[in-house]
């Protein structure tokens, strides 16, 4: 800061010393940043339920601004507005989610000392990580990534790439995300970087989706794979931000033209690249915010083979001719160089579609053929009226108007289950069960076989209520709860199936059913009741 930027007369006394008082400018880009963030913020507690409070998003804000201020003053005696500390803390609350914090509870107190401590490395690592005088790392990326990396899914979670059905809520954030953004870039003169860095995504995106890509999400009740993969990664508010404010921040991207568009391409293919072997959200996420920090390490890189930032070879044209005729006369270099071109598209393409491998859609098991042998229809007249919870209406109308089908399938599930134990016959649960479900029901049918009985429950429902199920941590996804009462009667059956006793007994579970191999609803949990929102 030199003592041009010090506006004569702003100063202000502290212990009998008077000092220069830098406040923020309105021709700051960066105010239009923490607009549009602190507005998103306000969209999240009123109208999006993120499962993040105000003291959270205050505890990173605050650090980062104490801290900016201390470290400036103790160094220029200069009291000045903390403005880029603001970003790293509220960029920080932003991205970041703390396992096991409630949706609309907006004072709640979870892991405030981990809000504190991501804002303040984010922060203090641009004082000690520098290159040629600036921060070598954007600083709520690098915090963010560390920390993910560090305090694993159990701890941390980041924002999510889909945040609400298209209500008057998401429009709004929407608009605030591209109306803002688009202005902030623009007015910075980096808009070229973004949308080139988006469009190289978009395009590499493209492919690892065509090459059936999939993800688990804890906000969708089947593996997210294929066109549907792409169009939520491209529309993506997670990603559109990350594309407008975390790419393009000014200190650490190259400052030439040519640079820029570099970087940006070089982006796009680096987080591309590290999404694609990932199989859930949490790491797809990770790798996102990682892809910039790897590419950043390359700075050095950047500065020794591009042209130098305003120089005369430093244009896109200029790049571009270089690129086709590699700088030389001749008819066949112009062929060369296109292919050489063609050749690196086509490498990271391919590298793309190799790096995906272990995220392909796998072949789902033909249930069908294991179901045909038994029988398992259900009277949906035997079945109770339901009440769903306006949760699941808010989430997916098409879902919560299915429920009384999908208590059906719950139904006959429990049923197959029942003549799975009695055949025995382990194929028949990989049919109708997921997950834990199928882990506890593999484990009775063993125990069975070994004690030489078996014992079936039936279920008969009284009342049933449907609530959403959203798992903490582990990205394993979204299931339907089906909170219900009534009778269970435990039938004991002998070696060669005869019915030895029953027993019957009122119940209280809540049943949790997902398309988890994106086929059948399965059944994946019983939990206690009361489970879900």
């Amino acid at each position: 800061m030199t003592q041009s930027t010090i506006s004569p007369g702003r100063t202000i006394s502290l212990g009998g010393h008077r000092y220069p008082l830098i406040l923020p400018s309105i021709r700051d880009p960066r105010l239009g940043i923490a607009a549009v963030v602190l507005s998103l913020h306000a969209l999240g507690q009123l109208g999006l339920h993120w499962p993040l409070s105000v003291p959270q998003i205050l505890a990173a804000i605050l650090t980062c601004a104490v801290l900016e201020v201390g470290i400036t003053f103790a160094r220029s005696r200069i009291i000045v507005w903390p403005a880029s500390a603001l970003l790293t803390g509220s960029g920080v609350a932003l991205l970041m989610r703390v396992v096991g914090t409630p949706a609309d509870h907006p004072w709640a107190t979870n892991g405030l000392l981990l809000f504190a401590g991501v804002a303040a490395f984010s922060l203090l690592q641009k004082y000690v990580i520098r290159y040629r005088g600036k921060n070598l790392f954007n600083p709520s990326n690098v915090g963010l990534v560390l920390a993910f990396l560090v305090f694993g899914n159990a701890r941390l979670e980041p924002l999510n790439l889909w945040w609400a059905p298209l209500n008057f809520w998401m429009i709004a954030a929407y608009a605030i995300i591209i109306v803002g953004g688009t202005y902030v870039v623009w007015r910075a003169r980096i808009l070229t970087l973004s949308v080139t860095f988006f469009v190289a995504f978009s395009i590499l995106q493209g492919i690892l989706a065509a090459s059936g890509h999939c993800i688990t999400a804890n906000w969708a009740f089947q593996p997210v794979c294929g066109a549907e993969y792409y169009r939520i990664i491209v529309t993506s508010p997670e990603v559109l931000i990350y594309a407008y404010f975390m790419v393009t921040d000014p200190p650490t991207v190259p400052r030439g033209r040519v640079g820029r568009f570099v970087f940006a391409l070089c982006a796009g293919a680096s987080t591309t690249l590290l999404m694609a072997p990932q199989t859930d959200e949490f790491a797809t996420k990770v790798a996102l915010l990682g892809g910039l920090t790897i590419l950043l390490l390359a700075h050095p890189l950047f500065d020794r083979v591009l042209p130098e930032a305003r120089s005369a070879q430093d244009t896109l044209k200029g790049f571009a001719t270089r690129l086709v005729t590699g700088g030389r006369p001749g008819l066949l270099r112009p062929v060369a160089s296109v292919g050489t071109m063609a050749v690196v598209v086509a490498v990271v393409g391919a590298g793309v579609v190799y790096a995906g491998t272990p995220a392909r859609a796998a072949a789902v098991p033909n249930s069908m053929e294991a179901l045909n042998s038994v029988t398992y229809q259900v009277n949906p007249e035997t079945l109770p009226p339901i009440t769903v919870n306006q949760s699941v209406k808010d989430w997916d109308h098409a879902i919560a108007d299915s429920a009384p089908q999908l208590l059906v399938i719950l139904a006959q599930n429990l049923d197959v289950e029942s003549q799975a134990l009695l055949k025995p016959d382990a194929n028949l649960l990989t049919a109708v069960d997921h997950g834990d479900r199928l882990a506890q029901m593999q484990a009775r049918l063993k125990s069975d076989s070994a004690a030489g009985t078996c014992v079936v429950d039936l279920y008969k429902f009284d009342s049933v209520n449907v609530t959403l199920i959203v798992p903490f941590g582990v990205q394993t996804g979204l299931s339907l709860g089906f909170d219900s009462k009534g009778t269970v009667t435990h039938e004991t059956h002998d070696s060669a199936g005869k019915l030895v006793s029953t027993q019957s007994s009122q119940f209280a579970s809540t049943f949790a059913i997902r398309r988890a191999t994106g086929a059948r609803w399965l059944n994946v949990a019983v939990l206690p009741p009361g489970t879900g929102s």
